[in-house]
């Protein structure tokens, strides 16, 4: 007889699950005897860390848009699945998690890691349920994934592990309270008001210097984009989760935006005199138009979120390409062309900016913008690019010019520390013959990023490949973004008794995995390092050892900033370095304003 654990997965494969990440305990011994038994239909890959199964399963959803899956054991093993499930609750991607719990008969008893697992993932989830009876596991699935595709969010199931050895019922008894579901859900279309899209076409059309926002939710709408900022005459500015709606070789798109942003989005909102956010929550209102300068239009799939932003004149909820196809017909083309040429202007200025930051070399240490320079114009076809959460993002986000058909991303509205590694090993389940290169630091990596190197030992048939997989580590024993935030926000200097972490050979210690391992310290070899990475045909660890002292500048320093990290520089042990190279850098930004530049 098919037990319910069988079933489970039956239908976790009817709804197109493949692989679920998950790590094993004995709350789930029933699902763990299933998944032998399925065959592979799905495959269980085992991670080091059920919070690293819950990073790979948003990674799956946000890379490939279906439901990512992941399963974990009762008490500490479903503790550990939080962070993970708030990255994808946080950056609205569809995950369902399966959970074990303690036998029926011993709730309520404060039994061995007995948790009132309903009231854990209660916030987190959109749908939480634990499944009581065998003939309740149907509808119980089919809901949690239908939810979780609805709200783009993450639906949990809970099974006591008795329940996963029972009988199974593919169907439940005919009888008053039975419920019969099915599988199957459809994207519907989701279009606003069409008073509203006059609405927003007039305000778009009066506008002068129209400024556009991107976010994850155009990712599909890139074409409706492209077009609207060319009738507009607009420049398009993308936060991080929207890095890959638009191709950064377009000569209007002015990157990123904000602490780690470019300065030609931030010259765009200072200047602009009307905002259009496309699918986009972004939260820091000191890099927007300050209140009163611009109107404002905002498509958003959400009500609640549109207009809370930004003081919006026209409110479009609904799908951003369908909102901007019905839009478009009621734009009319700016004949004036003079802001989309400053845009395009800037924009050139900010690649050029970037260009020679990344090129200022400060004795034998390797300037950390240089490494994600030297790999841009690098850069493998079809490459998928992954970050961790640190100071290395601000490389990520500046120097890396991604092309038509890349995809990137990385734990945007949690900003937690961690999932670099876990995405990257995801997207390369997801996507075999694609590259994939992680971007980490020293401090993620010895976070989890290193545990998780031995999940590729155990799967590096599968890993391996001609297409590059690389985890590029940036190595300055310094859990460096902190110890920024640090000096500019609290005024204080670094403190190293929570700043330093341990030199660790990242590099060695991939060789004693079987893995290849690489080591860069010298700021000429930075490019050869790269090229020698990716052409190896098994997972790689490119370690550079890199200064500490590079600040992350922002596009213009606030005024409170700027008087606490000068406060903060007063009693820094790193004063010295980081006012040399603090110079250096701000001469390199202003040079293109001094007597003799470009001058022969």
């Amino acid at each position: 007889m098919t037990q319910v654990a069988d079933y489970v997965l039956q239908r976790l494969s009817e709804w197109g699950v493949q692989r679920v990440y998950g790590y094993p305990g004995d709350g789930i011994n029933g699902l763990l005897g299933a998944f032998d038994r399925a065959d592979g239909e799905p495959e269980f890959i085992q991670a080091r860390h059920e919070e690293m199964a819950a990073f790979m399963a948003c990674a799956h959803a946000k890379f490939t848009g279906e439901v990512g899956c992941c399963v974990a054991t009762s008490g500490p093993g479903a503790v550990h699945l939080l962070n993970g499930l708030y990255d994808a609750k946080l950056d609205h991607q569809p995950v369902v998690a399966v959970v074990g719990q303690q036998k029926r008969l011993s709730l309520g008893t404060h039994y061995q890691q007995e948790i009132a697992l309903d009231q854990l993932f209660a916030d987190v989830s959109e749908y939480c349920q634990m499944v009581v009876h065998p003939g309740q596991a149907r509808h119980v699935i089919d809901r949690a994934f239908k939810t979780a595709l609805t709200t783009r969010g993450v639906a949990t199931i809970i099974i006591p592990n008795d329940v996963q050895e029972e009988d199974a019922m593919s169907s439940p008894p005919r009888e008053h309270g039975s419920v019969f579901s099915s599988v199957g859900w459809s994207r519907p279309r989701v279009l606003p008001d069409h008073d509203e899209l006059r609405k927003a076409a007039d305000v778009l059309n009066a506008g002068d210097k129209v400024a556009m926002l991107v976010g994850q939710g155009a990712a599909n709408a890139e074409a409706e984009v492209m077009e609207v900022a060319e009738l507009l005459g607009a420049g398009v500015a993308k936060a991080l989760l929207g890095r890959e709606v638009l191709p950064d070789d377009l000569p209007y798109v002015t990157g990123p935006i904000g602490l780690l942003g470019s300065k030609a989005s931030d010259k765009m909102m200072q200047g602009c005199d009307t905002l259009l956010m496309v699918g986009s929550s972004f939260p820091y209102s000191e890099w927007l138009p300050e209140e009163g300068q611009a109107r404002g239009v905002e498509i958003d799939i959400d009500g609640r979120m549109i207009g809370i932003r930004y003081p919006m004149d026209a409110h479009l909820v609904g799908d951003s390409g369908e909102t901007l196809r019905a839009l478009i017909p009621l734009l009319q083309r700016k004949k004036d062309r003079g802001w989309r040429e400053k845009i395009e202007k800037d924009v050139r200025e900010w690649h050029d900016l970037a260009d020679r930051w990344a090129g200022e070399h400060f004795g034998k240490t390797i300037n950390p913008q240089a490494v994600a320079a030297e790999l841009s114009a690098r850069l493998p076809d079809d490459a998928i690019l992954t970050a961790d959460s640190g100071s290395g993002t601000n490389w990520w986000a500046r120097h890396l010019k991604l092309r038509e058909g890349m995809r990137a991303s990385l734990s945007g509205t949690l900003a937690t520390m961690g999932p670099g590694t876990p995405y990257a090993i995801a997207a390369r389940f997801a996507y075999p013959d694609r590259p994939v290169i992680a971007f980490v630091g020293d401090g993620a990596f010895q976070m989890n990023g290193m545990n998780e190197m031995i999940t590729v030992k155990r799967y590096l048939d599968r890993l391996s490949g001609p297409a590059p997989l690389v985890f590029c580590v940036f190595n300055n024993q310094d859990l460096n973004q902190v110890t920024w935030e640090q000096r500019a926000m609290a005024g204080d200097p670094k403190y190293p008794g929570s700043q330093d972490i341990p030199d660790v050979p990242y590099a060695a210690y991939a060789e004693l995995l079987g893995l290849k391992g690489i080591v860069c310290t010298d700021p000429k070899k930075v490019g050869s390092a790269w090229d020698e990475a990716l052409a190896v045909g098994r997972p790689v660890v490119l370690e550079f050892k890199v200064d500490a002292e590079i600040a992350p500048i922002p596009p213009h320093i606030m005024k409170e900033q700027g008087k606490k990290a000068g406060k903060a520089a007063l009693h820094d042990p790193q004063l010295a370095g980081i006012a040399t190279k603090g110079v250096r850098q701000k001469l390199t930004e202003y040079a293109e304003h001094l007597p003799g530049r470009g001058k022969k």
